[in-house]
């Protein structure tokens, strides 16, 4: 295969990567990484390397809208960044230490666990008396609705912080946003409106994932020849899909995806038993 065709189909699995990512919330780094290293059989450190560059591109690109609307918090995104860049700065320094086939078993497990979080059900209420140190800290806020504004509260700030710190960790070692606990971090354990917790992680993915970025490009995991084709086919992709999200009936899709990943979950933890990563 020459570098040409290989780079055309990166392009079009990270575009495809790209759309399915927008489309059901999971990110691009959950394709992208299995394709990278089941399809091509590239090292899961390079792999996890390019991802990360995909990561901070999407995050950039779509967080700028959700701001602009008012419904991201940002005053609560700068807060939990604390945590989740300490734990990717700390991923990324366990990753470079840790076997190849270890990181594919623990990246399969995380799948199959971001899975099931995806058709979980979502949290819609707006608490309406939150924490003290929600309130010491200034986190509550507002965001804009069909009916107006509407006011929240949150609470459990500490357990959010250090579900963050864990969500820090997770993306550092594997590479991808770890969106999953993020949003179970804000959703769940701080009871933020749904809208407002994806949104709100949204735009942490990126600085995240540059945080961890600085890791692997320091010790030589970034490679241009696979991290550009994938950051642009990635950034169309995610693009794509969010045209596409508001007249699109997701549920189904959500689904049928969640089940594809389950099993690329699968594969990947077998072939890591297996030593084969």
């Amino acid at each position: 295969m020459t570098i040409l065709t290989f780079s055309l189909i990166l392009l079009a699995g990270a575009y495809l990567a790209g759309l399915l990512g927008s489309l059901t919330g999971l990110g691009g780094g959950v394709v992208v990484i299995p394709l990278l290293t089941l399809a091509f059989g590239v090292d899961i450190r390079y792999a996890i390397g390019a991802a990360l560059l995909a990561s901070i591109a999407t995050s950039s690109g779509s967080a700028s809208a959700y701001v602009k609307e008012g419904i991201t918090n940002m005053r609560l995104g700068m807060f939990l960044e604390i945590a989740t860049t300490i734990g990717a700065v700390l991923g990324a320094l366990i990753a470079v230490y840790t076997p190849t086939n270890t990181i594919a078993i623990l990246f399969g497990i995380v799948l199959i666990f971001s899975a099931i979080m995806t058709l979980r059900k979502k949290n819609e209420q707006a608490l309406t008396t939150g924490s003290k140190w929600a309130g010491i800290l200034k986190l509550n806020n507002t965001y804009p609705t069909d009916h107006g504004e509407v006011a929240y509260q949150l609470k459990n700030v500490g357990a959010g912080f250090s579900i963050m710190t864990l969500a820090g960790i997770i993306s550092g070692l594997l590479g991808i946003g770890s969106g999953a606990l993020k949003v179970l971090a804000m959703d769940t354990a701080m009871r933020i409106p749904f809208k407002v917790s994806t949104t709100t992680s949204n735009f942490m993915i990126g600085v995240t994932a540059a945080a961890s970025a600085v890791v692997y490009l320091q010790r030589g995991y970034v490679d241009p020849g696979l991290a550009f084709p994938v950051m642009l086919g990635v950034l169309a992709g995610a693009f794509t899909g969010s045209k596409l999200l508001m007249r699109m009936n997701t549920r189904a899709l959500r689904l049928i995806f969640c089940v594809a990943i389950t099993f690329v979950a699968i594969e990947m933890i077998y072939n890591g038993y297996q030593h084969k990563f």
